[in-house]
Formats: C-alpha cells, sequence, structure tokens
C-alpha cells in the first residue's frame, strides 16, 4: 500500500499541558435580537483575573468561530484596533486590568449552520448545542468547562412566528415590543460552564404538568414540541417523573429550580442535552404514542429522559474541569441511568442489553486502532470523544467501584461528593477521593481504570481436592497492548461468583475466616491470584463474573455440559443468558470452520433443546426469555475471530437460524398463538412488553420458514396503525424474505407513516439494514428519495448509519461498492456536518480486522478522505488513527 499523503496535521491537546484559566467571567449578561436572515448577539461579561493562575501574560483570549465583530468595548469604552487582535478562531485583547466589564456585539447567520453546532435553526425553530465547544460559535468567550459564570438572556424575536423564547434558569420578565416583536428575560442563579448555555426560540404544542419535591417544592414541568405533536409527550412526561423521584430515592438529590423544561428538535446532532434547567432534546427520545413507536422507543425514552435529567447534579451543579474529565459526567449519569432503568423496568433484560452494547462497541473500541482510556491523555477533537469507552466503561468502572464498597459506602461517597464540590468543576480524582475518604479503602491501584485502555482478559483455571474438600481457581489476568501502552499493570478487579451443585443450587462459600455467603466477590488485584474454598463436598461448577461484575473477556474451560447446566439453572439471569451465549459461540465457530472446509453444516440437537427447556420451564419472565433465544449477533461473532470471515458468520448464523426454527416450530407457534393480542390495545408494561417481545421473538424464528410468511404479513397489516411494536418486527423479517410480500409492505408502510418524521427514519434504517443482496442498491435509490435529508442526522443514522454498522454481509459485500458508497457519503457530510461524517467513517477504520483484499479496499477509501486538503479536525483524526500515521506503517 502506498504511503500516507503528507498534509499538515492539526495538533493535539495534551491533559499534561492543562493550565487553570487566566481570567475568569462569573458574570454575563447575553441579549440575542432574532432575525430571519441573522441574529445579533451582545455580551456584557464581568471579567477578573484568576489568582490561581500562573500565567505572567496579561492578554485575554477569548474562542470565536464563524463570528462576524461588530463592536467591542472595555469598561464602557471602545477598543482600537491596536488593542486587540482577530483571527478565524480567536480574539485576543491585549494588556487587560485585573478587573473589569467587556462588552461585545457580534452577528451570526443561524440558518447556515449546517453544523448544528452553537445557534442554528431546526425547521422553524431557532436551537443551540453548545456542549462541547458550541458556544463560540455564538459569541466571544472563554470556552472552557472550568469557567463557571451566572447568567442573564434576554431574547427578542417576532412575536407571531417564536411565541415562545426559553433559556436556562427561571423567566424573569417578558413583554411587547414595537413591530409585532415581544422579549423574554431568563435569570440562571446557578454558576454554570458556557457548554450549559440553551437558547430555543420557536412555536410548540406545550404538555405542562408539576412534581411535588421530597422538601414540599412544587416544580412546574414543560415539554415543549412541534405543533400538533402534543399527544406523543405523556411517556416523555411519565418518564421525567418517575426520573426525579428515583433520583430522591436513590441519591437524596432534589431538584433546585422552580421550572424544568424539555424542547423536541427534530436536527439534533445528540440524543439529547442536559442543559441547566431546558434540555433539548432530540424528538426521537421525546415522541411515542402505540401507534408510532415501539416497546424500544419506550424505554430508550425512559432512559435519555432520565439521562439527561440525572445531569442535573453528576454532570450540571459538579461539573468536569476539563473535557479529558468527560466521562466523570458521563460514565457516572450512563451508570445513574442504567440503574435507574434496572430498577424501573427489568434488571435482568437491561443488564444483558447493556452489556450486549458494551461488547458489539466498546470491546472492538478497546482492541482497535482507536483504543484509549477513560480519561484520554490527549486529543485532536474533542466530539469524537463521546465514545463508548467514555460512556459505557466508565459506567462499568463505576459499577465495579460500587460493587468493592458496597451500596451503603457508595452512597455516602455520593453524597459527599456531590456536598465537598458543589458548584465546582472537578476532576476524576476528586470523585474517587471522596469515595476514599467515606470508606477508608485505598483506591491507588483501582485509578488504573481511568488511565490504562484495553479490555483485561482473565484466564481461570479450577482444580478440587476430593479428600480435603477444597476447591480452588486460579485467575491471571492480562490487558493487550493498545496504541501507546504497551505494558499494562494488573488491575483491581471485582469478580462476583458463586458455585452450582449437581442440583443447580448454590454452594455456602467458606474462605477461611469469611462470612459463610452463597456469593461472593473476589477481588483479583495481582497478574495470579488463587482462592481457595473450603468444605466443598463435591466438584463444583462454577458461575463466574454474575451479573457481569467487571468489563472483561473470561476464559475458563467449561464444558459443553457445563454451559448447558448453567443456562437451565443458574440463579444469576445474566451467567444463565452468558452461558447460552458462550454455548452458542462455540457451536457456531464449529460450523464456521466447517464451513470454510466446504464440510456439509450440521447443527446438534442440544442447542433447540436448550431453548425448549427454557421455553416449558421458565414462563414467569417473558422479556428474559426473549433475550434468553437470541443468538449472538454477526457483529460479535466476528469479534471472536482474528480475521472476520463476514461470509462464513452469515452463512453459519443464517444455517443455526433456519435449523433452530425447524426444530422448535410448533413450540415457536404455540407461544405467538397465546401471546399475540388481537384487541389492538397496547400497554407499556413490563408484563405487556414481555409478551410481546417472546411473540415477536418467535415470529422472527417462524419466518425464516417460507410457510409462515402469510403470518407475518397478517400481524403488520392488522398492527400498521395501531402498534409499531408488531408493526416494525413483521416488517423486519418480511424485509429480509425475497418475495413480492416484501415490496408490498414497505410501500403500505410508507404510505401510510410519510408523514411521520420519526416513523420514516425506521422504514429507512429497515431497507438498509435487509439480508438481501440489494441493500447497497436501495439505499443509494433511498438517498434521493424525498425521505431523505443528508443535512438530518436521523435520516442519515437510520439509512447510512444501519448499513454501514448493521448489516455487515452488505456493507463488507467483496468488490468494495460498500466502502467506496461509505466514503462518498462522508466525504459529502463532512462539508454539512463533521460531526456526523465522524461517526458514520467509523466502519472504515477497523480495516485491519478483515482479509487482505477488503484492507487493500477499505484502505484505499481512507486515503482518499485523507487527502482531502479540507477535511474536518473531527475526520482527520479518527482517519489518521485508524490508518497507524503514529506508527508510520500500513499493513
Amino acid at each position: 500500500m502506498s504511503e500516507l499523503p503528507i498534509q499538515h496535521e492539526p495538533q493535539p491537546i495534551y491533559l499534561k499541558n492543562y493550565q487553570v484559566p487566566a481570567y475568569l467571567i462569573d458574570d454575563i449578561d447575553l441579549d440575542f435580537d432574532l432575525y430571519e436572515d441573522y441574529t445579533v448577539v451582545k455580551s456584557h461579561m464581568r471579567v477578573r483575573h484568576n489568582r490561581l493562575s500562573i500565567s505572567k501574560v496579561k492578554d485575554l483570549v477569548l474562542n470565536g468561530i464563524g463570528l462576524t465583530l461588530e463592536s467591542i468595548k472595555m469598561n464602557g469604552t471602545s477598543l482600537s484596533d491596536a488593542e486587540f487582535q482577530l483571527t478565524d478562531q480567536e480574539l485576543t485583547i491585549h494588556h487587560v486590568p485585573d478587573n473589569f466589564d467587556l462588552e461585545i456585539t457580534i452577528k451570526i447567520y443561524p440558518s447556515n449552520n449546517t453544523a448544528l453546532s452553537g445557534l442554528y435553526r431546526s425547521a422553524n425553530t431557532y436551537c443551540t448545542q453548545c456542549e462541547a465547544e458550541g458556544f463560540r460559535r455564538i459569541t466571544y468567550f472563554v470556552d472552557q468547562p472550568d469557567v463557571l459564570s451566572r447568567y442573564k438572556t434576554t431574547i427578542t424575536a417576532d412575536a407571531s412566528q417564536f411565541p415562545f423564547l426559553l433559556s436556562n434558569g427561571n423567566l424573569i420578565n417578558s413583554g411587547k415590543l414595537e413591530n409585532g416583536r415581544h422579549f423574554a428575560k431568563w435569570e440562571d442563579p446557578f454558576k454554570k460552564p458556557c457548554y450549559l448555555f440553551a437558547l430555543v426560540a420557536g412555536d410548540f404544542d406545550v404538555i405542562e404538568d408539576k412534581f411535588i419535591t421530597q422538601s414540599g417544592r412544587e416544580i412546574i414541568l414543560r415539554i415543549y414540541v412541534e405543533k400538533g405533536y402534543g399527544d406523543q409527550t405523556y411517556h416523555a412526561m411519565y418518564s421525567l417523573k418517575e426520573a426525579m423521584q428515583w433520583d430522591e430515592k436513590a441519591y437524596g438529590r432534589e431538584y433546585d429550580l422552580d421550572i424544568y423544561m424539555i424542547v423536541a428538535i427534530g436536527d439534533f446532532n445528540m440524543g439529547a442535552m442536559e442543559n441547566k434547567g431546558l434540555n433539548i432534546f432530540n424528538t426521537k427520545y421525546v415522541l411515542a404514542r402505540p401507534e408510532n413507536a415501539t416497546d424500544d422507543d419506550y424505554i430508550h425514552i425512559l432512559s435519555v429522559i432520565g439521562h439527561e435529567y440525572f445531569h442535573n447534579w453528576s454532570g450540571n451543579r459538579v461539573t468536569c474541569r476539563d473535557w479529558f474529565q468527560l466521562s466523570l459526567k458521563e460514565g457516572l449519569t450512563i451508570f445513574r441511568d442504567q440503574t435507574f432503568s434496572e430498577d424501573t423496568l427489568s434488571q435482568a433484560v437491561m443488564r444483558i442489553q447493556e452489556v450486549n452494547s458494551l461488547r458489539e462497541v466498546q470491546f472492538p473500541e478497546d482492541a482497535g486502532p482507536l483504543a484509549h482510556p477513560v480519561r484520554p491523555d490527549s486529543y485532536i477533537e474533542i466530539n469524537n470523544f463521546y465514545t463508548a469507552t467514555i460512556y459505557n466503561k466508565g459506567a462499568e468502572v463505576l459499577r465495579m467501584l460500587q460493587t468493592i464498597l458496597g451500596k451503603v459506602l457508595f452512597r455516602k461517597g455520593m453524597d459527599l461528593y456531590f456536598a465537598r464540590h458543589d458548584g465546582q468543576a472537578v476532576t476524576i480524582e476528586d470523585y474517587v477521593k471522596a469515595m476514599e475518604d467515606v470508606s477508608g479503602i485505598e483506591l491507588r491501584q483501582f485509578r488504573l481504570w481511568y488511565s490504562q485502555a484495553g479490555t483485561p482478559i482473565l484466564s481461570i483455571e479450577d482444580d478440587y481436592d476430593a479428600r480435603l474438600n477444597i476447591y480452588r481457581l486460579t485467575i491471571n489476568q492480562k490487558t493487550p497492548p493498545t496504541p501507546g501502552q504497551i505494558d499494562k499493570k494488573p488491575l483491581h478487579i471485582p469478580i462476583r461468583m458463586g458455585l452450582l451443585d449437581q442440583q443447580g443450587n448454590d454452594i455456602p462459600l467458606h474462605i477461611f475466616d469469611e462470612p459463610i455467603e452463597n456469593e461472593k466477590v473476589l477481588h483479583l488485584t495481582e497478574s495470579m491470584q488463587v482462592f481457595h474454598f473450603e468444605n466443598v463436598s463435591l466438584h463444583p461448577v462454577p458461575s463466574l463474573l454474575r451479573n457481569f461484575s467487571a468489563p472483561v473477556k473470561l476464559d475458563y474451560p467449561y464444558s459443553d455440559h457445563d454451559l448447558q447446566f448453567l443456562f437451565k439453572h443458574d440463579k444469576d439471569s445474566f451467567s444463565r443468558f452468558e452461558a447460552g451465549q458462550k454455548y452458542a459461540v462455540r457451536l457456531l465457530m464449529n460450523l464456521i470452520q466447517d464451513h470454510q472446509h466446504d464440510k456439509p453444516l450440521h447443527l446438534s440437537r442440544e442447542l433447540p433443546e436448550m431453548y425448549e427447556y427454557v421455553l416449558h420451564h421458565d414462563r414467569d419472565d417473558n422479556f428474559l426469555l426473549a433475550e434468553m433465544l437470541c443468538l449472538p449477533s454477526e457483529k460479535y461473532m466476528g469479534e471472536q475471530m482474528d480475521i472476520i470471515d463476514v461470509n462464513a458468520i452469515h452463512r453459519v448464523r443464517e444455517f443455526a437460524l433456519t435449523e433452530i426454527a425447524k426444530h422448535l416450530q410448533t413450540v415457536f407457534l404455540e407461544i405467538y398463538n397465546n401471546n399475540h393480542d388481537t384487541t389492538g390495545v397496547y400497554k407499556f408494561s413490563m408484563k405487556d412488553v414481555g409478551k410481546r417481545q417472546l411473540k415477536n421473538r418467535c415470529l422472527s424464528y417462524l419466518m425464516l420458514l417460507p410457510q409462515y410468511a402469510e403470518i407475518g404479513m397478517r400481524q403488520f397489516e392488522m398492527s400498521l396503525t395501531t402498534n409499531m411494536t408488531d408493526a416494525q418486527s413483521a416488517l423486519v423479517a418480511l424485509s429480509n424474505l425475497d418475495l413480492p410480500l416484501r415490496d408490498t409492505a414497505l410501500d403500505h408502510f410508507y404510505s401510510t407513516w410519510k408523514h411521520d418524521a420519526l416513523v420514516v427514519d425506521k422504514w429507512l434504517a429497515i431497507q438498509a439494514g435487509t439480508k438481501q443482496p440489494i441493500a447497497l442498491q436501495t439505499v443509494k435509490k433511498l438517498m434521493r428519495h424525498e425521505a431523505f435529508d443528508i443535512k438530518n442526522p436521523n435520516k442519515v443514522y437510520s439509512l447510512i448509519g444501519t448499513f454501514g454498522s448493521r448489516n455487515p454481509i452488505n456493507f463488507h459485500a467483496e468488490g468494495g461498492e460498500g466502502y467506496a458508497f461509505l466514503c462518498e457519503a462522508v466525504h459529502q457530510l463532512d462539508r454539512l456536518n463533521p460531526q456526523v461524517a465522524a461517526r458514520m467513517v467509523n466502519p472504515l477504520t477497523r480495516w485491519k480486522r478483515y482479509d487482505k483484499e477488503r484492507q487493500e479496499l477499505m484502505w484505499k477509501q481512507l486515503e482518499l478522505l485523507l487527502q482531502d486538503k479540507k477535511i474536518s479536525r473531527d475526520l482527520y483524526e479518527l482517519v489518521s488513527k485508524s490508518m497507524g500515521t503514529s506508527e508510520n506503517s500500513c499493513i
């Protein structure tokens, strides 16, 4: 392969170079004058020198991008051109005093802002997105999270076009002005970093409710949505009130303002944003009713509403000192929203889904060229570090910390953290120190989880001494090298475990002088440790890593019989699921080897019989049953291979699914009929969700057999306008068939729902994810469809994102057409929205995992992207790192 193209490289920012800001801005008054073609922003800042700063330079450096400077005054006097310097990134004011007032007037053009960062237009609505560095696109400011300010915001706009003018805090004044304009003034009494600033102006349906806090305060709750969509917000309001109540009970956190507002926006790069008192959401995580939203949509809305609300304390009241500490707010809040969902919905299923996501997204990230610690050492573009490592692995680190300390001490540590650092911008060390102070446990080794990248591998062997009735576990840990980190230190890894007797009962565990318990947490702190269990009368079956107590890979020589036994009898729901997954992976990997050697495929009866056993014996939790009937995904199977064989994985997995369907079709049909609700009444309860999930899992198997296609079509037609969960489940199965029913159903779906943007997103994603070989041709055609808009992130994620990340057999089709398509789409997106472009390029960055032919084809597309002289910092960082510029090597 050719050498990398030579060009000017953007320079990284390093954690080691952090310095406190030279100047602080205690108060800022903002005045927004919104017009159709432009917006005038006036800022009045009270600035003072930071006594903690070691800088001797008396210049104030403000960040600003895409701003037209109109005027600048210090202490009421206009500055001459010689008193400041302006570049396309910064405004530097020379020789400033220690304390002064600064007034700046700028002009911006929100309608031209396709990056959706800063102030922009979404249809007829003005809105903002300031995390991570969007505020510098609104006005000149010290745009970093350790500058905390009190905000007063005045918004002026046309009263008929923008009747609602919203910002952070509490409304303190409003009124009419001349020429049909009006104003609103908001004050946020709490200091905050500028990334939490928010502004919204538009016309909405408004749904209002109230919440009474544990201290008796009444909080007004309002959700603002596009006109005509107010009836789709009731689940979001329910979710918000559940989250507020849960946070009071679980963490003692009470809401602090008089009003809590959520605004749903159709054009939004992220899922949602926790701006103080004024959360801005992607419509996907607010709007829902049974006709147009699935069970998964309802679950995700509850989780994301909770996540953004929990940020009020873990992120807003206590924020991060710098962006290297991002997991301090995001990992912590993900952990809080995960436990909220587990407590509110299903502990077992939510935990399984959390781990599935971690393994399919974060584990590959940790094993690839873009691997980084939970707290990175450097970055070029901070938007690239809103990753599964920062969020999901960061949450797992905190779950481990809770396991090590216990729930009581963990809660005390959280209380101390919030009390000690309220109103501050802090570091991960500050958080861990609070936990050390309440527990008396030294956590120096545990801190390595924040600085060391990679997924540890635990190799476990056991030994049973029948004469002494002693059972031993020998555990070795090793973390593979990652870019920039070759030698790894041993981590503190909590391993929750139990031992099962031959009847599947937990054996009481004796470890020397420790209390006797049915379940233990083993604390692995060395490269190799041996754990002894006394008074074990027979060789047990170990149940290891219960509830996935640490984000590691586990290597223990389970026999097939052991895995079947654990799948049927383990008391820990996750461990039961995991045993089934391990057994299925083993079978599928053996079949892949047979396929690679041109041997005929044969699926043993044990796997269908395992499924049949739980279907007959475990009918108390249908939601969990639906998960237990899932084969490992093609993506997860690929992670088990040194060189991913896309074709073999797909061929074998489809074969196994079909064989299971053949073996169990009678059972699947019976369960389907018993759980199929013909009344058309939708209820969001775990009992009803479980019935639908199990029924539709059975349907997905049945529709692999041609004789059951009509059942799917009937369900689709019956539920199309009443129950999106059932309609989408049937349509997904139909989309994978090479039958006329497929096109009939897809056309009917679109004609019914073409005016609902979120449902159209489902329609796009279903076609992009089809197993049929026409997928790429279909995606290209849909790129020109009236329903697709490349400027809308949801449309991009649904069509391009689904094809690239969730359809491996077609994206990686021989010849590389999928790679060329993605390269072209990413190039186009980079001109419009670099954040979205960077998200879409990810499938190409893992080129080293594939065979030589595919490597060369993917490398070629990465090379084309890097040769673009106008490539964004976002895209440049991911492409250059994946190609190995730091190593000066290719294949």
